[in-house]
Order: structure tokens, then C-alpha cells, then sequence
């Protein structure tokens, strides 16, 4: 083979691109796809000239040691996910001889300090009782739903009057507020995320008196551009205010989630309610609250033990 033959053998970071655009392009979430277009970016800085023929186990190794120079392992660990499928596709195709991620060793910074996700019980009680609820639709109003329910901020903005069943006492979440892109109704995160929340008596009291003569098919709580920010300044605020650890919007999911696990409600019935696509999700997520209710139940299980002769 001449060098010009040589030359003119496919990159790795052109079938990748090709890869993306045939088989997740339309496909997948905007909000996912972007992860690929930037694993692309990364791909063509760290391997620009790597060829599909030359792929290794070591010059695999290599690709993901240089990414994990600047990133978490944890996110390392998804840029090698995101490679895998596009790698195996090669192999099945002929195009690289063996699979070069087989035994890789993901790598990564140190994670950074985490801050604190979400508050107790006392801490959100304090936070709560610092919002001015009028008589109006506002931010407050929309911290509070989202304690009470664990909505996603999306699906918090994209909810109207019409949502509400105020005999039934229940919420319905069958669509989101697209507010990264310009406003509009769209689609919830997956299928597992169209569902029924449950409502307590005392905020269906406050609902009904504050959607009373708003537009039924009309967002509650948008008006005009919608920033993320805006509602996690305020939140912030509200923490600072009553001296507990500041919390974003989305800590505010994690907090109500938290609350009811330690209230002894089951991970399916907390997974459902959060709209989770799997209970794995919601393992996942809340591992840290499960594993102190575990020491808790082995406690109890000790005591109950030494009251038997």
C-alpha cells in the first residue's frame, strides 16, 4: 500500500460523526444529543488523525487517559459509554479487527466538594415559612409547588390551571415547559414522567384560590423568557434568610424525595411519583438516604432481637 493509500483510510472522529448523525440524530433528546456533539468536539482535539485501522487497546486507553486529565471520573466513564457503541459498530462492520475498549481502566480528577442537595425536614419547614405567597402567581408560589410535588422545573413551568383535579386531589404531568429554548410545550423527559401526583389537602386549598380566574390552557407561572437562574437567586434568598444551606430549585426535588423516604415511604411508590424511567434511577440518586435507612432498620432489628428470651 502506497502512502497515499494510507492517507486516504478513515478517521475515527469522521465515523464517529457519520455514527451520530445515522443513528441518534432524531432519536434521542436535544438536551442528550448535545452530549454527543460535544464527545465529537473532544474526539477531534484529543485524536484528530486517529485512524479506524490503527485502533487499539492502548491507543484506546490513551484517548480516555487524555480526557480524564480534565474531567471527573464519573464523567469520563460517559464519554467511554458514549464511544462504546459507535466502537462496536466498527468491529461488527469489519473496520477495527478487535474491540479496543475491552478491560479499559477509567480514570478521572478527584470530584470536586459537593454541595449540599438537599435540606431536612426542620431546614424546609424555615425555608417555607419564608415565602410571601399573594395573591397572584409567582416564584414563590412555584417553590412551594415544587417542594410539595418533586416536579422538575420544566414540568413545574409547563403546568396549567387545567392540570389540576381539585375533587381527586391529584396533579397531572403530561408535558414540559422548553424555557433553554426560547418557551413552548413539549414533551415530559420519557414515558415514565406522564403521571398523577397526589396532592395534599392544604395546598389544594391554596391552589384553588390562586388559579380561580387564570386562563385554563394557559402556563401558570411564564411570562415572557424564563430563566433557570432567576428562580435558583430566589430560592438562594430564601435560604440565606433563615440561615440553612442553599439548595437550587432542583435540590428542591431531591429535598422532597429525601423527606419521603426518611417518612418511610417505598422507592417504587418515591420513583413513581418522581416520574423515574426505573426504580434504578431513583436507587441511584438517593443511595445516601437509603443506605442511613438501612443502619436505622438494622437498630430497629437489633432491639427487636433483644427483647426475646
Amino acid at each position: 500500500m502506497t502512502e497515499n493509500d494510507t492517507s486516504q483510510e478513515p478517521l475515527f472522529c469522521d465515523y464517529y460523526e457519520q455514527w451520530v448523525s445515522v443513528y441518534k440524530e432524531g432519536a434521542i433528546r436535544e438536551v442528550t444529543m448535545k452530549k454527543y456533539r460535544l464527545t465529537q468536539a473532544w474526539l477531534r482535539k484529543l485524536a484528530p488523525s486517529l485512524k479506524l485501522a490503527e485502533f487499539s487497546r492502548v491507543n484506546y486507553q490513551q484517548l480516555i487517559n487524555g480526557y480524564a486529565e480534565h474531567h471527573e471520573r464519573q464523567t469520563t466513564m460517559d464519554f467511554h459509554h458514549q464511544l462504546k457503541g459507535a466502537i462496536l459498530d466498527a468491529v461488527d462492520e469489519g473496520l477495527i479487527q478487535r474491540d479496543p475498549t475491552r478491560k479499559v481502566v477509567i480514570k478521572g480528577k478527584q470530584p470536586r466538594v459537593k454541595k449540599t442537595k438537599y435540606l431536612n425536614q426542620f431546614e424546609l419547614h424555615a425555608m417555607l415559612a419564608d415565602l410571601s405567597l399573594g395573591s397572584g402567581p409567582s416564584w414563590d408560589w412555584l417553590i412551594l409547588l415544587i417542594a410539595k410535588t418533586g416536579l422538575r422545573f420544566s414540568e413545574a413551568l409547563g403546568l396549567t390551571p387545567n392540570d389540576f383535579d381539585f375533587v381527586h386531589q391529584t396533579l397531572s404531568v403530561d408535558k414540559t415547559w422548553d424555557y433553554k429554548n426560547g418557551g413552548g410545550f413539549v414533551p415530559t423527559k420519557n414515558a415514565s414522567s406522564v403521571r398523577k401526583v397526589q396532592l395534599d389537602w392544604q395546598l389544594i386549598m391554596q391552589l384553588s384560590a390562586l388559579l380561580k380566574d387564570l386562563p385554563e390552557n394557559e402556563p401558570i407561572f411564564v411570562h415572557g423568557k424564563v430563566y433557570n437562574s432567576t428562580v435558583n437567586g430566589i430560592l438562594a434568598k430564601h435560604c440565606k434568610n433563615v440561615g440553612v444551606p442553599v439548595i437550587s430549585i432542583h435540590g428542591l426535588r431531591h429535598t422532597h424525595a429525601s423527606l419521603l423516604l426518611f417518612a418511610g415511604v417505598s422507592i417504587a411508590s418515591v420513583s413513581k411519583r418522581l416520574g423515574h424511567a426505573s426504580m434504578n434511577t431513583t436507587q441511584d440518586t438517593y443511595l445516601h438516604v437509603i443506605r442511613e435507612l438501612e443502619n436505622k432498620d438494622v437498630d430497629i432489628v437489633m432491639r427487636a432481637l433483644s427483647t426475646l428470651v
